[in-house]
């Protein structure tokens, strides 16, 4: 068994209940501007930004430290038009197929439809892929653990670090996802789980007049 190795904490701040406090809450004021966009500018994004964001992300947490994702940065428009042709076949299929009146319901106020221009129009799409196992040299399946709740904690903080960034983004799940796999050429062990599309908001740009829960509705505190 491999030995285990254990360094001294770095890098802690110890803060006093004060400086929490206020920290805390001008965070919160922070992430509270964040709203989901869906008019992108075409002005350009400096991938150093995106760079960092990304390294963000690769700081969260991961069972057993297997660290299970992958994050496709996409700036081609060639392949940038080809997943939204691929995506809006399957968007086109839900709103008159899959999708029930139930469902369609629950959407209609955020204005959604088949139409994703915004796929091509954003500078940066970021394709989140979970790493369901691991291939060894032989090509035998290694299990990973935890993946789905690894890769969803490093997708919220990928969120967070965009917007703290200046930057708008929205989250976007087309079902079934399986073209990503093809289009962007990543193997059968990576599952694709969400799309975030990355930009400046359009001068112009709308969203919808919505409201978030207060904390009693959220929260349980005993």
């Amino acid at each position: 068994m491999q030995e285990i190795r254990f360094i001294p904490l770095k890098g802690y701040r110890k803060y006093s209940d004060a400086i929490m406090i206020k920290r805390s809450h001008e965070f919160y004021m922070e992430m509270s501007r964040r709203r989901s966009v869906r008019d992108f500018s075409e002005q350009p994004v400096s991938r150093e930004v995106i760079e960092h964001c990304i390294l963000t992300a690769a700081s969260a947490p991961s069972g057993a430290n297997l660290q299970p994702w992958q994050f496709v940065v996409v700036s081609d428009p060639e392949i940038k038009r080809r997943i939204r042709v691929a995506a809006e076949k399957e968007e086109r299929a839900f709103y008159q197929k899959r999708a029930t009146d139930e469902w369609l319901k629950e959407l209609q106020p955020l204005g959604t439809d088949e139409q994703k221009p915004y796929l091509e129009k954003a500078p940066y799409l970021i394709v989140i892929f979970a790493q369901r196992y691991r291939l060894s040299r032989e090509g035998k399946k290694i299990k990973n653990y935890y993946v789905q709740e690894s890769v969803g904690i490093a997708t919220g903080m990928l969120l967070t670090a965009i917007h703290h960034a200046g930057l708008a983004v929205l989250t976007y799940t087309p079902s079934p996802m399986g073209f990503l796999n093809k289009i962007l050429e990543r193997p059968v062990n990576e599952k694709p789980l969400m799309i975030l599309i990355i930009g400046h908001p359009a001068k112009d740009a709308r969203v919808p007049d919505i409201k978030r829960k207060r904390l009693p509705e959220i929260a349980t505190f005993v």
